[in-house]
């Protein structure tokens, strides 16, 4: 964030004093648009239109519930920031009624209200005036009287009207314990009319119920609901937020001391307090504890999930299969002269393992062969009568296996068959995959939970092999499962270290393996066009500069390729170099169109390369899967976004499971490929300077990698070769079994 930012958006105490001994005032106005918005904690910066004020006024606190077009009652102080001059701030506020026509028809055009748009708002105010309201209220069946407006229509408006009138009592509670309109909607929609006596018997259970609301939001409501800071309740929850939050770091287990200190900064209490809580915990089989060079804390789940994927491996291994009946070398010969390939001694190596390991691994970095090698497997195995299947942990990796080996590929949850309905899979150890053989893609991006469920649906005749990079970036999940497995020396691994001629044509190969290798990466040299370059810059504002000019002029006229074939890769969120502030420059930049979706300062416009931010298995959409913007119906509140070929619907409410995708994190970018990739690396992102980063970023481009940046932050990540270690004890299970 920057510091302009800072000063604008959150509360602090710079030229505004104390509130104490100051007049209490109240505006009333509409809401015209969000200069700043914090979706954390609520707090907000909004220009409201109040009546007798010339300009419009400058309004700080927490409004981020409120939607452009409302008419609002703000209750607070005029104060004088000494950057940005006179402000009210807001102590509380309440939606009304308007007063105006003008207010009425913003009002109703906002889309508060499913089947009103802002066209079908202006007709309905032109008939009715200011009794547009009663008319909603009381005579319904005058809603006729407006061009557009049927039988079906008018039922589908008192329907609306109606739930707006049935959460508004929720609504109000929840405002009252600082609960943003937004999320009390969301919260409404989970509990129903039980949402008051849930959210008042325990009010943590948000935090692990409604996407968005964290534990601090979930620790204020209790607060304000009287739960006393050294609540047996309270801790209780602060333990699982602690270790929710060291599962999302990935780790798979913490050291017990660790956990208590973490817990102890979070909730301020004593040491006794934090004890007591874990033993509760464990005594509910929310927690598992194991002896391990000292006690290790797990999540119930990620030690089912550990000890599961033990377990399996296991099974797999020692289960009994008919062995294949096949002269290797002649199927190797074959599978060489029939797609004229000349094979390299490793990779004939791993055809000859794939042919009778129960499981086995394939790794290597990029042009090593990987591709040309699974292909081989399959083609030697298919005509044999095997049954294949191919999976991949992501829809875009999916897609890239599927090109590659002419075989269908489906991702790991559409293998699965995940039921939204049962929130299971439907394939399992009870109903295992129909297959012989199954070939996994990407397994550096699969979590230790994700490969437990793989593996319980995987029949004890078939054999697993799983291919992977593990000097890439491990899953964003828990556990680093590919690095277990190979660390466990219970599996048969071939790793792929020769680059082949043709590869070695490409920098991005070559410059790939230098950096993978502690070296500095190096543009071409001698004739011919790169597709590997480093354009120094060393100030923040010059490089987003030079990333801008590279998108819509550079790259476009150089290589013939579109903004829609560029991805900004990028090491952090925040900064002027960070996801966040890259996506808001390069929406205005390549879609600058002025209809769109707010959701507070976050708007989504027709056109907009989105990402999705968490598992929706309702609509089918996964963590990192990216999409297009296909419509926006203001009227119904939706919003449609096409996933590779595929229209998803989300309501406004659940916008904020998206974020902008013109620039996204090098983690989230694991599995997929771009045309061309943009990466801005500077000092600024000083503590994700590290080598497996910078390689996993290279690696995402297929036709064209820029860096953008200093020379320092670049040589600080390929000297940096330490890899933060997650706590995870699965390589030592692999080694027991």
């Amino acid at each position: 964030m920057s510091s302009d930012q800072l000063s604008l958006g959150e509360p602090n105490n710079q030229g505004q004093g104390n509130n104490a001994g100051k007049k209490m005032s109240i505006l009333e106005g509409i809401l015209e648009h969000f200069v700043y918005a914090n979706e954390e904690n609520g707090w907000s910066v909004v220009r409201v239109n109040v009546r007798g004020q010339r300009d419009l006024v400058t309004a700080v606190g927490n409004l981020l519930g409120v939607q452009p077009g409302e008419s609002i009652r703000l209750k607070g102080y005029w104060i004088s920031d000494r950057k940005y001059g006179e402000q009210f701030k807001v102590d509380s506020y309440t939606t009304v009624k308007p007063a105006t026509l003008v207010g009425l028809e913003k009002y109703l055009g906002s889309g508060m209200i499913k089947g009103i748009g802002p066209v079908m708002a202006s007709r309905m105010v032109k008939r009715f005036g200011l009794d547009t309201l009663e008319v909603i209220e009381n005579k319904p069946e005058r809603l006729t009287e407006v061009e557009g407006i049927g039988k079906m229509r008018v039922e589908r408006i008192c329907a609306a009207w109606q739930e707006q009138k049935e959460i508004k009592e929720v609504v109000l509670f929840l405002q009252s314990h600082g609960v943003t309109t937004t999320y009390a909607i969301k919260i409404y929609k989970q509990y129903g009319n039980q949402a008051i006596d849930i959210v008042s018997e325990n009010p943590y259970r948000l935090a692990v119920d409604i996407f968005g609301i964290g534990f601090k939001t979930a620790d204020k409501i209790a607060g304000n609901l009287g739960m006393a800071s050294d609540s047996p309740q309270r801790a209780e929850a602060g333990i699982l937020h602690a270790l929710g939050t060291l599962s999302d770091e990935g780790h798979v287990c913490i050291p017990r001391q660790q956990l208590v200190e973490k817990a102890i900064k979070i909730l301020g209490v004593g040491e006794d307090i934090i004890g007591g809580a874990l033993d509760s915990l464990a005594n509910q089989g929310l927690i598992a504890k194991e002896e391990a060079d000292g006690e290790l804390i797990y999540l119930r789940s990620l030690y089912a999930s550990e000890l599961g994927v033990a377990n399996q491996a296991k099974r797999l291994l020692s289960a009994d299969t008919k062995p294949l009946e096949i002269d290797v070398e002649k199927a190797i010969t074959w599978f060489g002269q029939k797609f004229s390939i000349n094979l390299a001694e490793q990779q004939k190596e791993a055809i000859r393992f794939s042919i009778f390991s129960k499981v086995m691994v394939i790794t290597g970095g990029p042009g090593t062969g990987k591709t040309t090698l699974v292909n081989g497997i399959i083609q030697i195995l298919k005509r044999k009568g095997r049954h294949i299947l191919l999976a991949a942990p992501t829809g875009r990796a999916a897609k890239r296996l599927s090109e590659t080996t002419g075989l269908e590929a489906k991702t790991i949850h559409r293998l699965l068959e995940f039921s939204p309905k049962s929130t299971a899979f439907e394939k399992n150890q009870e109903n295992p995959l129909e297959a012989d053989i199954l070939i996994l893609d990407e397994v550096s991006m699969v979590d230790v939970v994700l490969f437990y469920n793989l593996l319980k649906a995987i029949p004890d005749t078939a054999q697993l092999i799983l291919v992977g990079d593990v000097d890439q970036l491990p899953s964003v999940g828990p556990g680093n499962v590919l690095k277990d497995i190979i660390s466990s020396a219970r599996v048969r691994v071939v790793r792929l270290t020769e680059v082949f001629r043709q590869a070695q044509a490409s920098m991005i190969v070559v410059n790939a393996h230098r950096i993978n290798l502690g070296k500095m990466p190096h543009p071409k040299s001698g004739e011919g066009k790169s597709d590997f370059f480093f354009i120094e810059r060393d100030e923040p504002e010059e490089a987003l500069k030079t990333v801008k000019f590279l998108i819509t002029e550079k790259i476009p006229v150089s290589f013939g390729l579109t903004a829609d074939d560029i991805q900004v890769l990028t090491p952090m969120h925040m900064g002027l170099l960070g996801a966040s502030n890259l996506n808001k420059e390069l929406q205005t930049l390549i879609n600058p169109s002025p209809d769109a979706v707010s959701r507070g300062t976050r708007s989504f416009r027709i056109g907009d390369r989105v990402m999705q931010t968490r598992n929706n298995y309702d609509l089918d959409v996964y963590n990192g899967d990216i999409g297009k913007i296909s419509a926006v119906n203001f009227v119904d509140r939706e919003v449609k976004v096409n996933f590779d070929g595929r229209d998803v619907t989300y309501e406004f409410s659940d916008l904020d499971e998206l974020t902008l995708a013109y620039a996204c994190s090098v983690h989230k970018a694991q599995g997929s490929e771009y045309p061309a990739v943009i990466i801005p690396f500077h000092t600024q992102h000083y503590m994700m300077l590290q080598r497996n980063l910078l390689y996993t970023a290279v690696t995402r481009g297929k036709k064209l990698v820029v860096i953008v940046g200093s020379k320092k932050a670049l040589a600080i990540a390929v000297k940096n070769n330490r890899i933060q270690e997650r706590y995870t004890r699965l390589a030592e299970r692999l080694s027991d079994i």
